[in-house]
């Protein structure tokens, strides 16, 4: 496969993929507490469940799934999700679905303040060191005090993360990001706060961590705050997925340079025909009517065959890296 591939809408494979799974998902709401790391935290999680799947609706979003579905015996390996700005925890809720349809534990959460309901610190600077704060602490809460904990193997967690969802990942994966260099968000935003911020010198020095529990990571459309070496420290294998056609601040240049600049050889993928929000899941018809910013697509662009394709491809791939 060429570094340079383009995605192949192939519902043949996804359905072999699919063939080996329990085609049902158990889907449980999920609150963290405030405590001293920061404030509370809502979310969901996925599991895998042998009972049959049924509609589940949530505000407007309808999910397939299982209602606080008995987990099956066994220790399953845990994904993390981090959504883009202005997202929220059911962003990618078709990809945890199939993930854990294949025998995954998926948890994601709303990022306090740059979600869909709360968009108080959306264009703010503190949102970059936030987010990778707050999916660490998912990760010590569903490997320390969620009540099915034991059904999680702490020694396989995973990570997708989608825009500044991706970015959060790559920095919990070691890349060190510098926005003394800009963003490109701030070309078309310059009165963004954070973008009034860069421009007067007023950038965070503080340390990002990287989370060595993290063993693989798939990256979808991530915003670039990472010039030079900065991503040479990313040792752990990256799927990274990019939109043909680019938004909100990313374009296929700023992906094509993450590429170039891990540390590791990602698996590279580029969605033919895709705009940047065609990593969201795809939307009801609700959805589509009161948000046609994040929900329409190019003429002819199929959603539902991207999703098909790509969350097959990253079921083969978490489980190549989380054996």
């Amino acid at each position: 496969m060429t570094v340079a591939s383009k995605l192949s809408l192939c519902l043949f494979s996804a359905l072999a993929l699919s063939a080996t799974v329990s085609h049902a998902a158990g889907f449980q709401r999920l609150d963290l507490p405030m405590d001293q790391n920061g404030p509370a935290l809502q979310g969901a999680v996925w599991t895998p469940c042998a009972e049959p799947s049924a509609e589940i609706k949530v505000g407007a979003v309808s999910i397939a799934g299982t209602r606080d579905c008995k987990i099956p015996d066994g220790r399953y390996p845990l994904i993390v999700m981090s959504h883009g700005s202005g997202g929220a925890y059911l962003s990618h809720h078709d990809t945890a679905a199939a993930l854990a349809d294949a025998g995954f534990v998926v948890a994601a959460i709303s990022h306090v303040g740059d979600n869909a309901r709360d968009r108080s610190r959306q264009g703010y600077l503190s949102i970059f060191s936030t987010r990778p704060r707050e999916m660490r602490r998912l990760i010590d809460y569903m490997t320390g005090a969620w009540p099915e904990k034991s059904r999680v193997d702490a020694e396989r967690i995973g990570f997708f993360g989608f825009s500044r969802g991706g970015y959060t990942g790559l920095v919990l994966a070691g890349a060190a990001p510098d926005f003394r260099a800009g963003l490109a968000v701030c070309q078309d935003q310059p009165a963004l706060p954070m973008c009034r911020d860069i421009a007067a010198g007023k950038v965070p020095t503080q340390p990002y961590p990287r989370d060595t529990r993290i063993k693989a990571a798939v990256i979808a459309d991530p915003l670039n705050a990472f010039p030079g070496d900065a991503l040479k420290q990313v040792a752990i294998p990256i799927q990274l997925w990019a939109s043909e056609k680019g938004g909100d601040g990313v374009s296929p240049a700023s992906v094509d340079a993450v590429r170039q600049a891990l540390g590791a050889t990602p698996d590279y993928r580029v969605a033919a025909g895709a705009g940047h929000f065609a990593f969201l899941a795809p939307c009801a018809a609700g959805q589509a009517e009161s948000q046609p910013a994040i929900c329409g697509d190019e003429p002819g662009f199929d959603r539902s065959a991207l999703h098909r394709d790509m969350n097959a491809r990253v079921v083969e791939y978490f489980k190549a890296q989380l054996p």
